[in-house]
């Protein structure tokens, strides 16, 4: 299917204009709308030039939203920007900015306090363990957990 490169560019401009994506994501939902490489090329070159695709922007708001809604750790929050399609190092970059205004352990706790659903002590070492592995996969740090999870107990 041969398109217009204008309609490579508008495509990618209603895709950029729905939410927020990164270049990656763009360039793959116009391949799958069956643009050719070369149109691609040139809809994300001025998407890019015209600031309407921007990573950092894109990290921003995952970083964000994994923080502030999900309340996700730092590992976790970098996976999830890289996983858009977003850079290591923008991902790492922006996830230590994000990181600087806020307070990591108060996050820790909000994450914690939030699955023990109101409780606060840990009952035995089996719910020990079941918290320390949810939050790990959250992406926090296993020595703050363990802090966490232990202050949790003395209660």
């Amino acid at each position: 299917m041969s398109t217009m490169p204008a309609d490579a560019y508008l495509d990618g401009l209603k895709l950029a204009a729905g939410r927020e994506l990164s270049e990656a994501q763009v360039r793959q939902r116009l391949a799958r709308k069956g643009h050719s490489p070369t149109e691609i090329e040139a809809a994300v070159s001025r998407l890019k030039g015209e600031r309407a695709i921007d990573d950092i922007r894109v990290a921003e708001a995952i970083a964000r939203s994994e923080t502030s809604t999900k309340r996700r750790g730092k590992l976790r929050v970098r996976m999830q920007i890289e996983r858009a399609g977003i850079a290591a190092a923008t991902a790492r970059k922006v996830v230590d900015e994000i990181f600087s205004e806020i307070d990591a352990d108060a996050l820790l706790e909000a994450a914690l306090t939030r699955r023990m659903l109101g409780r606060d002590r840990v009952e035995d070492d089996r719910e020990f363990q079941r918290l320390y592995r949810y939050l790990l996969n959250q992406g926090f740090d296993s020595d703050r957990v363990i802090a966490a999870l232990q202050a949790r107990r003395r209660k």
